[in-house]
């Protein structure tokens, strides 16, 4: 069980405020938050952190992982066994939560197995939301199959193929949504327009149809989950929010009139900035063809536009990086690409407030308030005057607490 632990003699950030505030104490308590209080708490037996004037805020929300993703050029996925991704991923878990992030939603790949390892206390990682294979149609952006491949491929030994599904037509997305809800998911990711990463598919192609897409989304809502779908253009947010989609993920291309149908909905939109940066400087000494390198100009150009146009329309936007494999460790890079558009405490609450909205655990994750989860960074400084706190791999972060436990302390 979680140590009782007080937090005293720091600047506490919740950000609900403005600004951090000195003054408070944090007790917590078998796991969860226990009190907040601008005066001394009374916990005799409790374990006590004396902050030295840092900066104690709720730990990081990142709603668009990809913890089995290990190769930027997902092409050389096709020759790992699943055993080696999931060592893989283990590494790839342990430097997000050394990075600050207590919670991550993974988009496609991570399975239950996973989760429980992580939650057992078997492989340190943040808290997982996962989504199950992600499911698209056939050529779409999920279909990873080569021109030369006929049929189904194995996916015993070929970790691409295990994070995607193809489903043709709505009684068959039907039973792969329900296929992942009975392994487990979260939440159901599927796939509205062409992708990036994927060679064979235009970016303005539209993947589901609203049959397809209804299909998904009513069968979701009966189990009680919820439909995120890859989209990047106008007419294909469009198509998935009109048919129950409920989160956009990326939405580079968005204008005015879908993200007002957004709003209107009460939907949410996952901006990833910091891949396409990342994927233009780094992608192609990964072996990254040309064509896809050109997609990805076409949705970078179009990233800082898209969180100002989902500001202008009242779209709430989360915090969501994209990363594969070798660059996952910029992760922390979307603070500082949001920072060209976005003030740092409207950055801070995506990556707090919005992304407990958008798991629905308001209350439970993000702030600092009894009854929430015992999440908790500790910063060498204020971020809200310098985001740079957040970069250099967790290295201004003495202390990081998951569910009332410590991953790091460093302030013994």
């Amino acid at each position: 069980m979680a140590q009782s632990v007080l937090f005293k003699n720091m600047e506490l950030l919740d950000p609900r405020w403005d600004s951090a505030r000195g003054g408070y104490q944090v007790l917590t308590e078998g796991g969860t938050i226990k009190e907040v209080s601008d005066k001394p708490i009374k916990a005799a037996k409790a374990a006590v952190v004396d902050c030295g004037k840092r900066t104690l805020m709720p730990g990081l929300i990142d709603c668009h992982v990809h913890v089995m993703l290990s190769e930027v050029n997902i092409r050389n996925l096709e020759s790992i066994p699943l055993t080696l991704m999931t060592a893989r991923s283990a590494e790839l878990m342990r430097g997000m939560i050394d990075r600050g992030f207590t919670t991550v939603r993974d988009t496609g790949g991570a399975d239950w197995g996973l989760k429980t390892a992580v939650e057992t206390g078997l492989l340190a990682g943040p808290r997982l939301f996962i989504s199950g294979r992600a499911i698209g149609p056939t050529g779409g952006h999920s279909d990873s199959r080569r021109r030369t491949d006929m049929g189904a491929r194995c996916g015993c030994c070929n970790a691409l193929v295990h994070g995607m599904a193809i489903a043709d037509g709505a009684d068959e997305v039907r039973k792969t949504v329900r296929e992942q809800m009975r392994q487990g998911a979260d939440q159901i990711k599927i796939m509205c327009s062409g992708g990036v990463a994927s060679p064979y598919d235009p970016l303005d192609s539209l993947q589901y149809s609203p049959a397809e897409i209804a299909a998904a989304t009513d069968e979701a809502a009966n189990f009680g989950r919820y439909v995120l779908a890859h989209a990047y253009t106008p007419e294909a947010i469009t198509r998935a929010v009109s048919n129950g989609v409920r989160t956009i993920e990326h939405g580079n291309l968005i204008d005015a009139k879908s993200a007002k149908l957004l709003a209107s909905k009460g939907g949410f939109m996952i901006a990833n900035l910091v891949t396409y940066f990342e994927m233009k400087e780094r992608a192609a000494s990964f072996g990254m063809s040309a064509d896809i390198l050109a997609k990805n100009d076409v949705v970078l150009e179009g990233a800082l536009r898209s969180l100002e146009i989902c500001k202008k329309a009242g779209v709430e936007v989360g915090f969501g990086t994209d990363l594969l494999g070798q660059l996952q460790t910029e992760q922390s890079k979307e603070f500082i690409h949001r920072a060209k558009v976005l003030k740092p405490i409207e950055i801070i609450r995506q990556a707090t407030l919005v992304g407990a909205k958008i798991l629905r655990l308001e209350g439970k994750i993000g702030v600092v308030e009894p009854g929430a989860y015992a999440d908790f960074i500790l910063v060498d400084g204020n971020p809200l005057k310098k985001l740079e706190l957040f970069l250099d791999q967790g290295a201004h972060l003495p202390v990081i607490m998951q569910g009332g436990r410590f991953h790091k302390n460093e302030l013994h």
